[in-house]
């Protein structure tokens, strides 16, 4: 289960400059959970474009993936794995979503077959990403994601597999359709 991170399991605040403005959404550590107790591995793949635009040094990443972690634990859930993109969009990286790089450096690491894989994120971009790496692809209202959806989504090429109002609903769907 690859899992954005801004907007689908925490808030998206623009840029996360400061670990005191990370806030995990109340429903995100039992969706989350649910995944752990289903032995599915749970794996983050965020764009951080600040760092390349010098708003943060890549270091405050770390400290905000070690603070998700936490705050997640100390409701009974975890992130297997956290990958990141440090680069701008102009920088035309591998690793940028919606291209592929972290994906398959999560997969070649952990042994996952992305065909077998889903990508839940709030923005269409996630939604790309899950169709070049051929996963399925849960799209959420929270964050950017319901004004993505109002907006933008009937001139997407590529369209979810699923929309779910939260994280909650898509591990729900996720937990259905993965076996």
């Amino acid at each position: 289960m690859f899992l954005d991170r801004d907007g689908t399991i925490c808030d998206e605040v623009g840029y996360l400059n400061h670990v005191s403005r990370l806030r995990i959404f109340p429903f995100a550590a039992a969706a989350i959970r649910k995944l752990n107790d289903a032995r599915l591995p749970v794996i983050v793949v965020t764009n951080q474009s600040g760092i390349a635009r010098n708003y943060f040094p890549e270091s405050l990443v770390h400290e905000v993936h070690q603070a998700l972690q936490v705050g997640l634990r100390q409701e009974g859930a975890h992130i297997d794995s956290f990958y990141y993109c440090p680069h701008s969009s102009a920088d035309a990286c591998v690793c940028r979503k919606p291209n592929t790089g972290m994906l398959e450096r999560a997969a070649t690491e952990h042994g996952l077959d992305l065909h077998r894989s889903f990508v839940v994120g709030d923005r269409h971009g996630d939604m790309e990403l899950a169709n070049n790496a051929g996963a399925r692809s849960i799209f959420v209202r929270t964050g950017y994601g319901e004004g993505d959806l109002a907006w933008h989504s009937a001139d997407w090429p590529i369209q979810p597999n699923f929309v779910a109002p939260t994280l909650t609903e898509a591990v729900d769907w996720i937990l259905e359709h993965s076996r």
